[in-house]
């Protein structure tokens, strides 16, 4: 009852605060974006992949809770046509890290410093890749520029490296996964087969018939239109971990990606709100939501659909959910960082260039 009452307050504070932030007009928007614009660096892509390149497997955040996680997850990239480089503290466990803070930072920047290294694959996600954020550097990555693939918590990283190198950084599989034909076929469309425009993350080709249509890969559209910018986000819970922060990314003009697994509806309420009072969420062209997975509808909550619709519509930008991002089998590869395309009448997002060289 003390919990619920303290929700009802907690609407009615942010109630009240929306209406008095909308009264103010243009003029405090105006200054809230002067003090959110960072300077983002010129665009560094890295070359594509290519069959017989040596991939450098590590570990940022958690690490596979056994060692035959990582021997699989080295068998997938060699099936790929790779071939694989360890990193020095692959192997290293600190309770829920894949060792010190220092030793997984010490990883990345070995790496991206490494000539016989072509690009570099994280095992898995977790927890633990904002704590290597200080210990990164991002001029050895602008210098050496290579592919740098993960999601789920490897966010902080990929948003990091945009941020502080310029670098694209790419939202797509973990090693330690296999490869579903749909998740293969946007990877090498990204990755190895670029094209000057591309459209990634559509749901996979399904087959209705009589009594039976789609019903897991469905579009919801929130907010029609069409709008372009640079591919920014990625996990919710890490990108708004990261505001405040040197290594968030500019959302001026952005399309803003989000996914998440295993969170609340409240949770990812709250996040929206993170997002929405720091005044990022007014400061982008368009969103585009992949899957929020596994979410907990225990108890009296709003759907995780609407927690997005009563975020989002008043922004009046295209936004839409559903695409293939996210913590789910079928899933495309999201190059942070990218020009790309948000056609929501359509239902498409566009890459508007290629992602490599």
């Amino acid at each position: 009852m003390i919990l619920m009452k303290r929700r009802a307050v907690l609407g009615s504070i942010l109630g009240t605060f929306a209406a008095a932030t909308a009264s103010r007009g243009n003029a405090t928007q105006t200054r809230q974006d002067t003090q959110n614009k960072t300077t983002q660096l010129d665009l560094v892509k890295p070359v594509r992949l290519k069959r017989g390149m040596t991939i450098g497997l590590i570990a940022p955040a958690s690490n596979s809770p056994d060692n035959e996680g990582i021997r699989f997850a080295k068998d997938v990239i060699q099936s790929l046509g790779f071939e694989v480089k360890e990193g020095k503290h692959l192997y290293s466990r600190n309770l829920y890290f894949a060792g010190t803070d220092r030793e997984r930072a010490d990883d990345i920047n070995t790496m991206f410093s490494d000539k016989k290294v072509d690009a570099i694959f994280c095992v898995r996600g977790g927890w633990g890749s904002p704590r290597t954020l200080p210990y990164i550097d991002f001029e050895n990555a602008r210098r050496n520029p290579k592919v740098f693939m993960g999601y789920s918590d490897i966010t902080a990283v990929l948003s990091a490296l945009y941020r502080k190198s310029g670098l694209v950084g790419f939202h797509g599989p973990i090693a330690k996964q296999n490869f579903t034909p749909y998740t293969l076929a946007e990877f090498k469309k990204v990755l190895m087969f670029p094209s000057n425009s591309a459209f990634i993350a559509s749901p996979p080709p399904f087959e209705a018939g009589e009594g039976w249509v789609e019903e897991t890969n469905r579009l919801t559209r929130f907010s029609g239109g069409t709008a372009s910018g640079p591919l920014i986000g990625g996990n919710l819970t890490l990108l708004s971990n990261l505001i405040g922060t040197p290594y968030e990314p500019d959302f001026h003009g952005a399309i803003l990606v989000l996914e998440d697994v295993d969170e609340a509806a409240y949770r990812i309420d709250r996040m929206f709100t993170q997002l929405w009072l720091s005044g990022r969420l007014g400061q982008v062209a368009g969103i585009a939501i992949g899957k929020f997975t596994e979410t907990d509808y225990t108890g009296n909550t709003y759907s995780v659909e609407s927690v997005i619709r009563q975020h989002c519509t008043p922004l009046n930008i295209p936004v839409i959910s559903g695409l293939m991002i996210g913590h789910v089998e079928d899933m495309s590869v999201v190059p942070i960082g990218i020009q790309a395309e948000l056609n929501v009448d359509a239902g498409t997002l566009k890459l508007l260039e290629p992602a490599v060289l």
